[in-house]
């Protein structure tokens, strides 16, 4: 089966990886880089698994910015194109997933078009009124950043939002990808999985943001957050997973999920949905407030990426944190292999770690990490368990 793949982002990637075993994967990416990466079978993202797959394994894969010749014939397509947040409108800006929508069924109106990208509830529906006789699905992504190959070898659940022929071989792909033999397969209507996939990260979000609150308290009142957590995780409802106190709920998908949910109740009655986005900016406001109590000269940013074996920053909440004591006149350095610039939001980056660890006088890091024991006294975490 000819399939294409559009954007080589972690869900793009993952994707074309899992169904070039067994398939002829037509991937597409603006990024020429990028692209000569993936045809030399050199990963362009930290991730462990994508990069031995690509060391060790056949793959039918090509990448190309030729889009008509991907599209042409082509049975199933997937959109895996950004859908960054608009603060302007309130509501995701899917135009490029529209565009690529339109691409394909121009070329191949035949094409199954399946939409990985997270989209606003409604959005498929719509689409469809703009494309009759065709057939668009939407499939949620519930993936890891920095293990996004593992997590579709090894799925949670494959949801897909069409109960018809078209949702079932969708269904069948993913699972032919799999390595597990026992994956939860969920077929819905378009709209309810969109809303699975907003639901699901906003309930996440929130159970950072909980923690994360139970942490504030403690330090505001001089206890000790670990022994609070392991008694409250004691509750098997509640259970002692994804409960590790952070500077915030950040990546690519959390933030703007959220303020996409919260846009989608416009005219549903909640306070619940608004509470989890507000709370994510109280926790920063205490936690650069809490550095700043130190009253430091020069404050040293160790690492923005948010999660160990990954290279992306994109709105980590360490940076919320960062702009935060920068606007109180603080002097920040940054210390970032992945970042390639002198500056990063008008701090000066360090490239050496000695120099790093000797010019700050706090140095905040948003996980711990044994590179920094030797200057353990200066590290300002609120991390416990030495994990995401």
């Amino acid at each position: 089966m000819k399939i294409a793949i559009v954007g080589l982002g972690y869900v793009g990637l993952s994707n074309a990886v899992i169904l070039a075993r067994r398939h002829d994967v037509w991937a597409v990416d603006l990024d020429p880089g990028r692209i000569d990466q993936v045809n030399r079978r050199v990963s362009p993202l930290e991730d462990p698994e994508l990069e031995e797959y690509f060391a060790e394994c056949d793959l039918r894969l090509t990448a190309t910015s030729d889009r008509k010749a991907a599209y042409a014939d082509v049975e199933v397509a997937v959109v895996a194109t950004p859908t960054d947040y608009d603060p302007r409108t309130n509501f995701f800006d899917t135009s490029s997933v529209e565009s690529v929508v339109a691409e394909v069924l121009a070329v191949t109106p035949s094409a199954v078009v399946v939409i990985k990208s997270t989209v606003p509830v409604g959005f498929t529906r719509r689409l469809r009124e703009e494309h009759p006789d065709t057939c668009i699905v939407f499939s949620p992504e519930f993936l890891r950043e920095g293990r996004a190959l593992h997590d579709n070898l090894h799925p949670s659940r494959i949801v897909v939002g069409d109960r018809g022929e078209a949702g079932k071989l969708v269904a069948d792909l993913l699972l032919e990808g799999a390595e597990d033999d026992d994956v939860p397969v969920l077929l819905t209507d378009s709209t309810e999985a969109e809303a699975i996939k907003l639901f699901a990260n906003t309930y996440l979000a929130l159970r950072v943001a909980y923690f994360n609150e139970l942490d504030t308290y403690a330090a505001t009142h001089g206890l000790d957050t670990a022994q609070i957590i392991e008694g409250v995780g004691l509750d098997p409802r509640i259970g002692s997973h994804y409960n590790n106190p952070s500077f915030g709920y950040g990546g690519y998908c959390l933030p703007k999920d959220t303020k996409q949910l919260q846009a989608n109740y416009r005219d549903v009655p909640q306070n619940l949905i608004s509470a989890i986005v507000e709370a994510n900016t109280t926790r920063k406001d205490f936690v650069a407030a809490d550095i700043l109590r130190r009253q430091p000269r020069t404050v040293g940013i160790h690492r923005l990426v948010m999660k160990s074996g990954s290279d992306n920053f994109r709105m980590s909440s360490i940076q919320g944190v960062m702009k935060r004591i920068r606007a109180e006149g603080v002097e920040v350095i940054v210390y970032e292999p992945a970042l390639d610039g002198e500056v990063f939001l008008d701090a000066e980056v360090v490239r050496d770690l000695g120099e790093f660890k000797e010019r700050a006088d706090v140095i905040v890091a948003n996980r711990r990490t044994d590179v920094l024991e030797d200057v353990a006294e200066k590290v300002y975490t609120r991390d416990i368990y030495g994990r995401d």
